[in-house]
């Protein structure tokens, strides 16, 4: 804490003892209000435009609660705006309505941050602004730690809301994610843009039949994708669990089980590294339906996230990072072989894994130790072609080592039914005609254990309770993952996952 800091708190923690000297109690326990600020602006316009003012200008009473975001004091009068989550409105003390004492707490002992309770008249200012003529306020809280407030400016002819002195900081705004919210509105903006962007997911499934469902984040073994989970400790079972790396393999079970059209939206715990498209902690939805393949699923992924941006942005063509995106269907179909062997100026699949690697450490590709055929195969995709995929584009059949959950491609054993969806070069969205064949499926977990033999820390685990599932029969089933804070940073225009995960994992402070 800076020495300035440190007495402006000091500061402040007088003058809420001073509050309490004079009887004003600095935390109330509520506040019985009748308008937000957006409200109230637009009920006193509607009076203004029927004519419903009394003789001077005045219109309805209301009651509405902010924090004090600018103060400025006139000998016997002063001006400052509270701010809710809705907007903010001008309030207006006078001494000689409010009192000499109470007049003296506003100038005194009020501060920029402190929540404010207020009732009063609503009129305008010579200056065209609505405002509250306050005829009395509760102190709410005390804020006894300064917000980062910037100083505000409205450019007169553009109408541009300049700030200076702003909370820039990025690393300090997402550890003091409460401060970043509490004077950025339009970081609050893009978070419920998020909670819509959720909520358009939800109405969109629920609407093709999906049963929306709930299956274990601690689990007695991971499995459904290919990472290192995180590892803890049951005392009472004596035994060690894992927080979930993937929703597949329930959901698929409970395909076995009947019900035809699942989905799960929830958090997925990654131990991998942080950069700013991977946090550890993130959210997943995660979909299955009986008798469908992939080809159903690339359809239904389509009308989904149209459906999505007409809710939350009202259009399907946006920018992202000053690129134009069209989510205009059919998106482009690309199949993987062909675009990798491009890049490499021969069939991927002719290669030895011992040129696949000797290509991958060439572009210094990390995490290459242990790394078999397949994950040198998608670091190389990843490296050499996925960054160019700027408009959505359906990436199709990926070769077997890749897919160990994925179907063999009927047309060509090599391969698997399989598609990835990349949007401004991030895969958005992964999908499988899912394997439901329990042999075949028992061969591939062995083969992720050669490989786990080898090293890849990665490559899944042999589960014996979701090959029992399979026996009782998995019907054709189509099955998608979509990473949702990517389509939230995609929809919102947002550079970093963390500036859409409203508690993002950091690193320690040195």
């Amino acid at each position: 804490m800076t020495e300035d800091l440190n007495q402006v708190m000091k500061v402040r923690r007088q003058k809420l003892e001073d509050l309490r000297a004079r009887g004003v109690e600095p935390f109330a326990y509520r506040f019985q209000r009748t308008h937000k600020a957006s409200e109230a602006r637009n009920l006193f316009e509607e009076r203004e435009r029927g004519g419903l003012l009394d003789a001077d200008g005045f219109g309805p009473v209301v009651r509405v609660a902010g924090r004090i975001r600018s103060f400025r004091a006139h000998g016997k009068t002063a001006f400052a705006h509270l701010e809710d989550d809705s907007a903010s409105i001008q309030i207006y003390f006078r001494k000689d309505i409010l009192g000499e004492q109470a007049f003296e707490v506003v100038l005194d002992l009020l501060d920029l941050g402190d929540w404010l309770g207020v009732e009063g008249g609503l009129f305008r200012t010579r200056m065209g602004e609505v405002t509250v003529r306050v005829a009395s306020f509760q102190v709410l809280s005390k804020s006894l730690r300064p917000l980062p407030l910037g100083k505000v400016e409205e450019d007169a002819q553009s109408g541009q809301r300049i700030v200076h002195g702003d909370f820039t900081d990025l690393e300090g705004r997402y550890r003091q994610r409460y401060a970043d919210l509490a004077v950025h509105p339009e970081v609050r903006e893009v978070f419920r843009k998020r909670a819509r962007i959720v909520s358009a997911l939800r109405e969109f499934l629920d609407e093709e039949g999906f049963l929306e469902v709930e299956t274990p984040v601690l689990q007695p073994l991971y499995g459904g994708a290919s990472a290192r989970p995180f590892v803890t400790r049951h005392h009472a079972l004596d035994r060690t669990m894992y927080l979930r790396i993937a929703d597949e393999l329930y959901l698929k079970r409970l395909v076995v089980g009947g019900f035809e059209k699942v989905y799960e939206i929830g958090k997925d715990f990654r131990n991998e590294g942080i950069d700013r498209f991977h946090n550890p902690e993130f959210t997943m939805l995660e979909f299955y339906q009986a008798l469908a393949d992939y080809q159903d699923m690339m359809e239904l992924v389509e009308r989904l996230l149209v459906r999505v941006a007409d809710r939350s942005l009202g259009t399907r063509v946006f920018h992202y990072q000053g690129e134009e995106i069209r989510l205009t269907p059919p998106f482009r179909r690309l199949r993987f072989l062909e675009a990798l062997g491009e890049a490499l100026g021969s069939d991927p699949l002719d290669l030895p894994e011992r040129e696949l690697r000797r290509r991958a450490e060439s572009l210094n590709l990390p995490e290459l130790e242990g790394a078999g055929r397949g994950k040198l195969l998608d670091k190389l995709f990843g490296a050499l072609v996925q960054e160019g995929l700027r408009q959505p584009t359906f990436v199709m059949d990926y070769p077997k080592e890749l897919s160990p959950l994925a179907k063999v491609h009927r047309q060509d054993p090599r391969l698997t039914e399989r598609f990835e969806l990349i949007i401004a070069g991030q895969e958005v969205a992964n999908a499988f005609s899912e394997l439901n064949d329990p042999l075949d499926q028992r061969r591939r977990f062995e083969e992720q254990t050669g490989l786990r033999a080898r090293g890849d820390e990665e490559a899944q685990l042999m589960d014996e309770d979701y090959l029992r599932a399979l026996e009782y029969g998995l019907p054709p089933t189509g099955g998608v993952g979509i990473g949702v804070d990517r389509l939230v940073m995609l929809l919102t225009d947002q550079p970093s996952i963390r500036d859409v995960i409203l508690f993002p994992v950091l690193r320690n402070v040195e």
